[in-house]
């Protein structure tokens, strides 16, 4: 594999059972270029290992005034010096391939497992570590798989001339041959100290990290409550505790520095006087002392090899164990069995009387295999069943539990709402889990609640796949983004007014929390995907644009289905369809104005109420409004009273009444 060849049309399949498994499975991988790489390293290291045998045959015929030995022996450290210059340019070139092929292996990797998690992956694993892994880490495992074939060289080189050395010198052979294993060995027990050091500084080093880069962007609230001196104080102390960790781990990487400069040196100075007094006796002439002593010094490099391989699996090994960890990662969880091809719940699995009829829906197109499936959206955990071309919304009173659902509804989800693997969603009787991820997505769009926007303009944020049936205007208006086009119109950098090239900067931040969501929720609008599924898309926006948001959603998505998971009394008064989810499980099913009349537990959670007032039963059987009449004054999502223009009015606040009360009278 050349670099030229990058990237992998299919990096494979690892092995992620432990991390020294998975960097024996990338080493296979590269059995080619690893053969390579020795076999250049094995060149460059037996020119550097016959060079002293030339110098010290040169220096004998001088001894022997013989002027065509001395001839010989500079042609033969000529054509050494080719050999050495050759094969150590070849070996580096190979050995630089394998670390760049490895990492870019390594890095597909990781970028299929985070696209096929999508949103999940951060409920299963921090974001920092996935951070850590595609960057330090695949440093440091393209650091090992580089030295393997560095190391195995040297190895080869090392026992040839410890061979060589005992059938030339026994004298002196014998003495190398028993010191060189004592100096490889030697700084084994400092590593794993000095790597539990490296892993220490690393970890605070990320955590100054993540503080400073929280402080930046929560810079602006900062400033409004000031609280700059405190996250300041906070990171000043973060920044000497890194400060503290890296010393000591620079005081043993010191250590292991001057071990392996003391013990060799100690090694090539008993050598070098054994090996003078056997020339002052005449049992070893002058050119085999200086053969030996250039055999030795020789000897010293390939020693910091197996030195160097040994740290770098020190380091790449909890490297190799976090990636294996990240890449173990799965959509569905281990255990969980997916049912496929079961029927959609019966109006049993629902309050009794709520559920629609089940309906399922066979995919439809001219191959069957490729075509999204269709039908009704259910969710066997907890009994939460969205009807085919209806707009449910959800009412959760946790919010990480309909976090969790709204991840469900999306086939991509590690956990059941209750915490423990579960059944998979069913879509049309299909379950999600067991689709290809590229239909399972088609089928299924989930919007978490914390959407993000990418840099670049707005015409790139909404160049996703989608059906082509919601143009980018029509979904911008239902999201009601006009404010928003005319603010990025006016920012425009070339002055040509034209907001579609007005560029955002990472992740939104330089619009406000209410301008970040209505574009998100116009990019999902634009998708027009077969289900919709959005978690508190409208908590940032005031209670006018919510109304309207909520019209506008309900237009576009007619006959679409939509799942949409919020406690506004605005969007819930407009919903086809309410579910009330009660710790984990559906308990109600009906109408808004239904739920109200006839549900405790879903009063307390619109109204936010207290239970014991909530638990009180109300009076009257008025016919339920069409939806739509619900007024802007409600409860939004957030749990703040928004008063609306009506509740400006004394009456209105000094009625004295309940939340409950006051939407109520102003949906009549």
């Amino acid at each position: 594999m050349q670099i030229r060849d990058l990237p992998y049309t299919d990096p494979g399949v690892p092995d992620v059972r432990s991390g020294a498994r998975f960097l024996l499975w990338l080493g296979r991988r590269q059995v080619g270029g690893q053969l390579k790489a020795v076999a250049w390293g094995i060149v460059h290291m037996a020119g550097v290992a016959l060079l002293p045998a030339a110098v010290g045959f040169a220096v004998q015929a001088v001894v022997d005034r013989s002027g065509g030995r001395l001839a010989l022996g500079g042609g033969l450290v000529a054509v050494l010096g080719v050999l050495i210059a050759l094969g150590d340019t070849m070996l580096h070139r190979a050995a630089v391939t394998n670390w760049i092929t490895a990492a870019a292996r390594l890095q597909q990797l990781l970028s299929r497992r985070t696209a096929e998690l999508g949103a999940t992956l951060t409920r299963q694993v921090a974001a920092g570590e996935v951070t850590a892994v595609s960057t330090g880490d695949v440093e440091k495992i393209g650091w090992f798989v580089e030295g393997v074939s560095r190391f195995a060289a040297a190895a080869v080189a090392s026992v040839g001339v410890c061979a060589g050395l005992l059938v030339y010198r026994p004298e002196l052979g014998i003495v190398v041959a028993c010191g060189l294993p004592v100096l490889a060995l030697s700084v084994l027990p400092l590593l794993p100290r000095a790597a539990r050091r490296a892993d220490e500084q690393r970890e605070k080093a990320g955590r100054a990290t993540e503080l400073a880069s929280d402080t930046v962007a929560g810079l602006r609230v900062l400033r409004g409550i000031g609280g700059e001196d405190l996250f300041l104080t906070r990171y000043r102390n973060a920044s000497q505790e890194v400060r503290r960790a890296a010393v000591r781990s620079a005081r043993m990487w010191a250590l292991i520095s001057a071990v392996q400069v003391a013990l060799p040196g100690l090694l090539l100075i008993a050598v070098v006087g054994h090996g003078a007094r056997l020339a002052l006796d005449g049992r070893i002439s002058v050119g085999e002392l200086v053969t030996v002593y250039g055999a030795v010094t020789f000897l010293l490099w390939p020693l910091r090899q197996f030195e160097e391989i040994a740290m770098a699996y020190a380091f790449s090994r909890p490297s190799a164990e976090r990636a294996a960890r990240v890449l173990a990662l799965r959509r569905t969880p281990p255990g969980a069995d997916a049912p496929s091809g079961t029927a959609e719940p019966s109006a049993t699995t629902e309050p009794a009387g709520t559920a629609e009829p089940s309906a399922t829906a066979e995919p439809t197109g001219a191959d069957g295999a490729d075509a999204v499936p269709g039908g009704d959206l259910y969710d066997p955990g907890s009994g939460l069943l969205a009807p085919a071309g209806l707009l449910t919304v959800v009412v959760c009173g946790d919010p990480d539990t309909a976090g969790r659902l709204a991840d469900r509804l999306g086939g991509h989800a590690p956990h059941a709402v209750a915490g423990g693997a579960g059944p998979s969603a069913l879509l049309g009787g299909a379950a999600l889990d067991a689709l290809p991820l590229e239909r399972a997505r088609a089928a299924v769009l989930v919007q978490d609640k914390d959407p993000v926007l990418l840099s670049g303009t707005l015409a790139e944020l909404l160049d996703v796949p989608a059906s082509g049936a919601v143009p980018a205007a029509e979904a911008l208006a239902a999201a009601q983004c006009d404010d928003v086009l005319d603010a990025l119109g006016r920012a425009c950098a070339d002055g040509s007014g034209d907001p579609m090239r007005a560029r955002i900067t990472e992740r939104g931040r330089s619009l406000s929390g209410g301008q970040r969501q209505r574009l998100a929720l116009a990019r999902s609008l634009m998708a027009d995907p077969e289900v919709l599924v959005l978690d508190e898309p409208t908590s940032a926006v005031d209670s006018h644009t919510e109304a309207r948001i909520a019209d506008g959603l309900r237009g576009l998505r007619k006959d679409r289905t939509t799942v949409v998971f919020s406690s506004s009394p605005l969007l819930l008064g407009r919903a086809e369809r309410v579910v009330l989810v009660h710790e984990g499980t559906v308990t109600a099913v009906g109408t808004h104005r239904e739920l109200l009349r006839t549900t405790p537990d879903y009063r307390a959670v619109v109204t936010r109420e207290p239970e014991e007032e909530a638990a009180v039963p109300r009076t009257g059987d008025a016919a339920d409004p069409p939806p739509g009449d619900v007024h802007d004054g409600a409860v939004p999502a957030n749990g703040l009273f928004r008063p609306g223009p009506t509740h400006s009015r004394p009456s209105a606040s000094l009625s004295g009444g309940t939340a409950r009360e006051q939407i109520e009278e102003e949906s009549a």
